[in-house]
């Protein structure tokens, strides 16, 4: 049997060999652990709002339903007053155009507001007391039925009611809770219709 000697050059050309595979096989190890770890960290959904935002449109709200108090063509009107990320919405009776045009610049003035989203309607002919009595009652009645109902009891949804005339005002998540808000208001006895201003959030 021959033993064939091994060179010190074979010796030195193989270590090199070796410790050249050990660091690209721990090289793939290191990157491999890596992109198992990348994988793994969840991705946290994005958020349509922050709480942040709900304080900024709350205080906004409040400047605004301030300025109309503070305003002397427009204190004595019941106008509701929604914001969502800056975006002010005017809902409520008026009796002229003129009150009407005045609110709006009433509220763009107020420092904050982005956009003024008018939902205003006027009032079709003179209200008697016996009429704003029963107006009264059918807006805390309709209120009550969308405390009462498992969709809407969450939802903020601004009531005013003029002779009869229901009008629905905020913001929601989707169509159909629009159109439910419609059809709970709907059900109350003394309702004898429903206009529905209320918007999708974007």
């Amino acid at each position: 049997m021959t033993v064939t000697p091994i060179s010190k050059k074979q010796v030195k050309t193989s270590s090199s060999s070796n410790l050249l595979f050990g660091i690209i096989a721990a090289s793939l190890a290191i990157g491999g652990l890596s992109a198992c770890n990348k994988s793994s960290e969840p991705v946290a959904p994005a958020a349509s709002t922050t709480i942040g935002t709900e304080v900024d449109d709350a205080v906004l709200t409040t400047k605004v339903k301030t300025a109309m108090l503070a305003d002397e063509y427009v204190k004595s009107l019941d106008i509701k007053v929604e914001t969502f990320k800056a975006d002010v919405m005017l809902s409520g009776f008026v009796d002229t155009q003129a009150q009407m045009d005045r609110s709006v610049e009433v509220a763009k003035a107020v420092m904050g507001v982005r956009n003024v989203n008018n939902k205003l309607s006027l009032k079709d002919g003179t209200q008697s007391m016996g009429n704003k009595i029963d107006d009264t009652v059918i807006t805390a009645s309709v209120k009550a039925a969308m405390l009462a109902d498992p969709i809407m009891k969450s939802r903020e949804v601004s009531v005013v009611t003029v002779k009869g005339e229901v009008q629905l005002s905020g913001y929601v998540d989707s169509e159909t809770q629009i159109s439910h808000a419609t059809d709970v208001a709907k059900t109350v006895e003394g309702v004898l219709s429903v206009v529905n201003h209320m918007s999708v959030k974007k």
